[in-house]
This record gives structure tokens, C-alpha cells and sequence, in this order.
């Protein structure tokens, strides 16, 4: 089963299994300073929640597909350290195919219990937000992949002044990445299931990424 995950750009990657692709949390045009639009192909969008950097399925053209590879799961959670008063609910999906295990946190802004952690063990790939602000900040996203203990985390949802891109009020991704002792920064924004590097983080460069 060929496999391949691209980091669009914020917290929006494409997934892809045995021709079948889901896009997550696309954002509006505009949304995100330095990522350029989301215009894919997909048969199935995901969304988090709903803000609108996160619930542009509009922008994802989808087309039907005989069958799903994927089994999801569902974990429900919140964008905030107060039970969603601030910024309401969020949802954390994982995606399991054949030999493919990938969790998105979404816009991950609380603590998970040991129940939510243990449906996380076994991943191959964890997509986390680091930015703090809106999310859980670096040394909390830092924590919990220690915790669950991926095969390989990928941050999102990070600033990158260098790169150009992100929101003013998050930081940057040095902050999480400090936390380990083994990291990788690839030249582009695709990332082979099968093929990952020997690294507990692996740092992907957005598809959409304007400069």
C-alpha cells in the first residue's frame, strides 16, 4: 500500500493511502500569513473544529471513492485549558490503514487524560500544534509525544520567521523541537510513512509556504 503525507501548510496535510486522499483542516485564503491558498483533491476533508483557519472545506474539491482504506477514530477534546469556554471543542482524529497509524490533535488546547493517551500508543506519525496561544505551547506538546512516544511526531500550527510564515502571537518551532534529542528538517513538505527517518521529529517545510 503506497502511503504519503504533505504538509499544506498551518494544521491543513493531505493523507494518502492506496489512492485514497484526506485533507485536514484547510484554511480560508488569507487565513494564515505567509501560506499561500489551499486548492486539492480529495475524497474525504477533516476538520478539527470550526474556525475558519481550520473549516475551509469548501477549497478541497472531493471526489467520490469505491472504499475507504482508512478506519478513524474520534477523540473528543478542547482548544483551550478551560473546557472550550474560551475557544470551544476539539476533535483529535486517527487514521489507521494497513501498517499506517497517524493522529491529527487539531487545535489541541488541554491536557488529555490517561484514556485519550492510550488511544494515541501505536502511532507511526503525530501531527501536534507547538505554538502555544491558541494551542499547547512546546514544552507541552513536548510532554505528551514522550508520553504516546510516536514512531515520528511532525509539528504544525507553529511561526517560522526565517520561512515567513505563521501567526505573530504562536512561537517557534525551536521551542518543541529543543525538547528532543533527535531531529530531522527535510528539504520539502512530503513525508513517506515507510520510510521515515531514524528521528523523533521530523520538521516538513509547508507546500504553500509563499517565500
Amino acid at each position: 500500500m503506497s502511503k504519503k503525507i504533505t504538509w499544506i501548510g498551518h494544521s491543513c496535510f493531505k493523507i494518502e493511502a492506496d489512492g485514497f486522499a484526506i485533507v485536514t483542516d484547510p484554511y480560508e485564503d488569507g487565513s494564515v500569513p505567509g501560506i499561500g491558498p489551499v486548492r486539492e483533491q480529495a475524497n474525504l476533508v477533516l476538520a478539527s473544529h470550526e474556525h475558519f483557519d481550520h473549516n475551509a472545506r469548501q477549497l478541497v474539491k472531493v471526489e467520490e471513492a469505491a472504499e475507504c482504506p482508512f478506519r478513524i477514530t474520534e477523540i473528543a477534546a478542547w482548544h483551550d485549558e478551560v473546557q472550550g469556554a474560551k475557544r470551544g471543542p476539539n476533535t483529535i482524529y486517527i487514521m489507521e490503514a494497513e501498517g499506517f497509524k497517524i493522529a491529527h490533535l487539531g487545535d489541541l488546547g488541554c491536557d488529555l487524560d490517561e484514556e485519550q493517551i492510550g488511544q494515541l500508543k501505536g502511532l507511526d506519525v503525530c501531527l501536534i500544534p507547538v505554538g502555544g496561544f491558541f494551542t499547547i505551547d512546546g514544552l507541552q506538546a513536548a510532554e505528551l509525544i514522550k508520553k504516546i512516544r510516536p514512531k515520528a511526531a511532525v509539528p504544525m500550527h507553529y511561526r517560522d520567521d526565517a520561512a515567513g510564515f505563521g501567526f505573530d502571537a504562536i512561537s517557534e518551532v525551536n521551542v518543541f523541537a529543543g525538547q528532543f534529542d533527535s531531529v530531522c528538517r527535510l528539504p520539502g513538505s512530503v513525508l513517506d510513512p515507510d520510510d521515515l527517518p531514524d528521528a523523533q521529529v521530523v520538521i516538513l517545510r509547508p507546500q504553500n509556504a509563499e517565500k
